[in-house]
């Protein structure tokens, strides 16, 4: 899935469009996408000048953005004309090393369950093999 297609299904955009390619995806089951980090991310100036570090909730807002889209390609009804797709919380998020200017966050998501309008799902990010951040995201569509 190319940016486009990502644009056409998030309706997120610069400078919080946080998902720049999906590499893999099996509908109703995982998704895994990449984040580019630049050292032009409009956070870096301030977080932190000395040491650039992408901030923690950023990286849960790229693994919740996977979701989106896995929930989309997973069941296209969702893709309705005004409706919008939630955040509704997180549980056992866990950092475990930074993210930093030039680095590609990998971005796993897996559905646990659906049940009705709420969706569960498991994710983590990691730069090279390696675990960066780990959470379990609730997600809900929104038709307005």
């Amino acid at each position: 899935m190319d940016i486009h297609k990502i644009l056409s299904l998030l309706p997120h955009r610069y400078p919080f469009l946080l998902v720049d390619r999906v590499l893999e995806c099996t509908p109703g089951e995982r998704l895994v996408a990449i984040k580019n980090v630049t050292i032009n991310e409009p956070f870096f100036p301030g977080h932190f000048p000395a040491r650039p570090v992408m901030p923690g909730v950023l990286v849960l807002e790229a693994l919740a953005q996977a979701t989106g889209l896995l929930a989309m390609e997973s069941e296209p009804d969702l893709r309705v004309e005004g409706s919008l797709y939630y955040l509704v919380g997180i549980d056992s998020a866990r950092f475990k090393r930074p993210v930093e200017p030039g680095d590609q966050l990998v971005l796993d998501a897996r559905i646990v369950k659906r049940k009705r309008e709420i969706w569960v799902f498991t994710t983590e990010a990691s730069v090279d093999g390696k675990m960066v951040a780990s959470a379990d995201i609730m997600c809900t569509q929104r038709v307005f």
